[in-house]
C-alpha cells in the first residue's frame, strides 16, 4: 500500500515521512489542489485531506476558521472525493482523507469505501469514531484495501493501544498534547517514551502532530516519530498568503520542514 510504502522509503533514508495537512476546500478547492502538489513537489511524503466540518471539535482556532471558509466555498466530501481523482492523474503520493464522523456516516460506510477508493485514497482517519464503535467503517474500509488510522493520545492505556491494534493500518496517529490542533511556542516534551510504547503495542509506525509549526520543532519530533504531521501551520500559511501565493507558501514551509528532517539524525 502506498501509505506504509511511503514511511518504509523514508526510513531508508533515517528520517521521518514528513506529512501536511489540508483543509479541502480553504479558501477553495483550486487552491488546496495547487497547494497539495507544491508541497509534494517540496517533499511531502503523505498528504491529509480534511473534509470539512461545521462542528470540528478536536481542532483549534486556525483549523475551525478554516473549516468555515471551505463549507462557504462549497466544499464537500463528494466534492474532496473529486480533488483526490484530479490528484491521481498529477501524482502517486498516498491521501489520507482526514474528516469527522457525521459526514462519513451520512455518505454510508460502503458508498465511501468504495467511492474513496476507486477516487485514489489510501487510507481514512475518522477523528470521533473510537475503534470499539467502528466496526462497520473498518469491515468496509479493509474490503477495499483502505488503511484504517486511528488517535491514541499521551493519556492512552495498554488497554486502548491494543484497542487500536485490533482494528487500525497503515499507522498510527498520536496526539501529541492534551488539547485541540494549534501552533505552539515549542515541540511536545515527554512523549518519545510513549510513542515508543505505542508503536510496540500496535505494531504499526506512528505519527506525531498537534502542535509542530517550525522546521526545529519538525526535526525534534521526527528523531522519535515515524511521521511528523503538521496541520494548523499549513492552514495559516495559505490563510496569510491568499488563493495567488498560498502554493509557493505552502511549498517554502513543506520544503524548510523537509530539509530539517533530512538533517536529522532520525529514527
Amino acid at each position: 500500500m502506498r501509505i506504509r510504502t511511503a514511511i518504509d522509503a523514508a526510513g531508508a533514508q533515517s528520517r521521518a515521512a514528513l506529512v501536511p495537512y489540508f483543509c479541502a476546500g480553504d479558501p477553495n478547492l483550486d487552491t488546496t489542489r495547487d497547494a497539495v502538489l507544491a508541497a509534494v513537489d517540496a517533499g511531502a511524503d503523505v498528504v491529509e485531506l480534511g473534509v470539512p466540518f461545521s462542528d470540528p471539535m478536536a481542532d483549534g482556532p486556525a483549523i475551525q476558521a478554516a473549516s468555515q471558509r471551505a463549507l462557504a466555498a462549497g466544499s464537500s466530501l463528494p466534492a474532496v472525493l473529486d480533488l483526490v481523482s484530479w490528484l491521481r492523474t498529477r501524482t502517486e503520493v498516498p491521501v489520507v482523507l482526514f474528516g469527522y464522523y457525521n459526514p462519513f456516516f451520512r455518505y454510508g460506510h460502503q458508498r465511501l469505501a468504495t467511492d474513496a477508493a476507486a477516487a485514489g485514497v489510501d487510507g481514512l482517519l475518522v477523528v470521533d469514531l473510537p475503534p470499539e464503535e467502528a466496526g462497520e467503517m473498518v469491515k468496509a474500509a479493509r474490503a477495499r484495501k483502505l488503511d484504517r488510522i486511528f488517535l491514541l493520545a499521551p493519556t492512552s492505556d495498554e488497554a486502548r493501544m491494543g484497542a487500536v491494534a485490533k482494528v487500525a493500518s497503515g499507522f498510527v496517529y498520536f496526539v501529541s498534547v492534551t488539547g485541540v490542533t494549534g501552533e505552539r511556542s515549542s515541540a511536545p516534551a515527554g512523549i518519545a517514551k510513549t510513542v515508543e510504547a505505542v508503536r510496540g503495542n500496535t505494531g504499526l509506525p506512528v505519527g506525531v502532530g498537534f502542535g509542530i509549526s517550525n522546521p526545529e520543532q519538525a526535526a525534534e519530533v521526527g528523531g522519535y516519530a515515524d511521521l511528523v504531521i503538521v496541520g494548523s501551520a499549513v492552514v495559516r500559511a495559505i490563510d496569510e498568503a491568499g488563493p495567488s501565493g498560498a502554493a509557493r507558501a505552502v511549498g517554502e514551509l513543506v520544503g524548510s520542514m523537509r530539509r530539517a528532517l533530512d538533517g536529522s539524525s532520525g529514527l
